[in-house]
């Protein structure tokens, strides 16, 4: 029987890494993955174009990872986002930047970066097993001995990494498998829960579908506390649907939401939209008066042309009861303010957010308290590692979550090759 310096348990992001840090740091390495290929998620990444890292400083990067990102300053002192890009060009994929520093390759096509790195996993001579469940990680002495398959087959080993991902987009394989092995080792499961996901609201106007597709440009969105003190504000694009809102600013609000809702215990949490962050009250409202003494003939309705999006400007004037045909010059200071305020000010209440099973990104998850930083090693139990979506830590969507995916698997990798092939 053939027994194996390191077993990686998952064919993701982090597996994949993983297993190519273990294979180039001198171990014999065996990748298990319950699904017939490797890379699904990856593959799906970045709208199908694999948003690899992003191009940030350290500091900005770890700010972008709000779910415990200052755990990752050990990893990324072993393999940043730096490394990533001369990993991904070293293996002949050429990387171009785009906006707020994320990283794809030039090609624009996920599957090239699943192609090579699956290509690299081959060639370090790691053996591949797809359509492989994994039922149980077993220990003597507090340290890994074997790795338990569901039909009964025994793999003896010395050093396991999980790399099952979390429990959002499980039709990529990643349904949480990895909580109970851990749990079994003694480790502590945070609370899951979903991140980067599309927000849910029951408010009239989403009901109706007023503004269902509506997109919106460049805008800030912020969450408020019961009491009317902003929790956080991210600024971006959104868009409403059939159910509430979504687009990078509503993602990048979610799990704000999620975590208000619970810690007031509150069924509704308010939400505003700034169209025009940028600008102050004053300032629009000098413009508009302007353009009302340019042409004071013109209606009210026309002479605000451009001024948002059509929809937006239609669904204000009559929550607002705007007399539209109005000539601009009889249309009172106080009107012109109204329909400031409510492109600055626009508040509406939320409820929640859709599924975990719907969501991009999961919240919680192994505890990062029970793991050494500098090696992604257990702290409860030898020869065990953890990297990825696994534990507890995420971020932003725009490449944040899949480098701390290479990042905690490198070092995981890297780590428990060096304690195999030492022992």
């Amino acid at each position: 029987m053939k027994e194996y310096d390191v077993i990686v348990i998952g064919g993701g992001p982090s597996g994949l890494m993983a297993s190519i840090a273990a294979a180039e740091h001198g171990a014999t390495v065996l990748l298990l993955d319950k699904g017939n290929k490797l890379g699904r998620k990856l593959a799906i990444s970045g709208g199908g174009r694999c948003n690899v890292t992003n191009r940030m400083e350290i500091q900005d990067l770890i700010a972008h990872i709000p779910g415990n990102g200052r755990f990752m300053h050990s990893p990324f002192s072993v393999f940043n986002n730096e490394n990533i890009i001369q990993f991904f060009e070293g293996l002949g994929i050429q990387l171009k930047e785009e906006d707020r520093g994320r990283m794809f390759p030039v090609n624009d096509k996920a599957t090239t970066v699943v192609e090579h790195l699956l290509q690299q996993v081959r060639k370090l001579g790691v053996e591949i097993r797809t359509n492989t469940t994994v039922k149980t990680i077993n220990y003597v002495q507090d340290a890994v001995s074997e790795v338990i398959l569901n039909h009964g087959e025994v793999l003896p080993t010395t050093c396991v990494i999980v790399a099952t991902g979390g429990k959002s987009v499980p039709h990529t394989g990643s349904t949480g498998d990895g909580y109970p092995w851990a749990e079994k080792a003694g480790h502590t499961i945070t609370e899951l829960y979903p991140t980067e996901v599309p927000i849910t609201s029951n408010e009239g106007f989403i009901r109706e579908k007023t503004l269902q597709g509506l997109s919106l440009r460049e805008i800030e969105l912020t969450v408020f506390n019961p009491k009317g003190k902003k929790i956080k504000t991210h600024e971006g694009d959104m868009i409403f649907t059939h159910f509430g809102i979504s687009g990078p600013a509503a993602l990048r609000c979610s799990q704000y939401v999620v975590k208000a809702l619970k810690k007031f215990q509150t069924n509704t949490i308010t939400m505003e939209i700034d169209l025009f962050p940028q600008q102050s009250d004053e300032v629009l409202f000098q413009q508009l008066l302007s353009k009302t003494k340019a042409e004071p003939k013109k209606s009210l309705k026309n002479l605000l042309k451009g001024f948002a999006p059509e929809r937006f400007l239609l669904f204000l004037f009559e929550k607002e009861k705007v007399d539209t045909q109005a000539p601009a010059s009889t249309v009172p200071h106080d009107t012109l303010r109204t329909i400031i305020a409510f492109c600055k000010h626009f508040t509406f209440t939320v409820n929640g957010t859709l599924s975990i099973e719907k969501a991009f990104v999961t919240g919680g998850g192994v505890s990062i308290k029970e793991i050494e930083p500098k090696t992604m090693h257990s702290k409860k139990k030898s020869g065990l590692y953890f990297c990825g979506e696994v534990l507890d830590i995420h971020g932003y969507t725009g490449g944040y979550n899949i480098t701390v995916a290479f990042s905690t698997g490198y070092t995981a990798g890297k780590s428990a090759a060096e304690q195999a092939t030492i022992h």
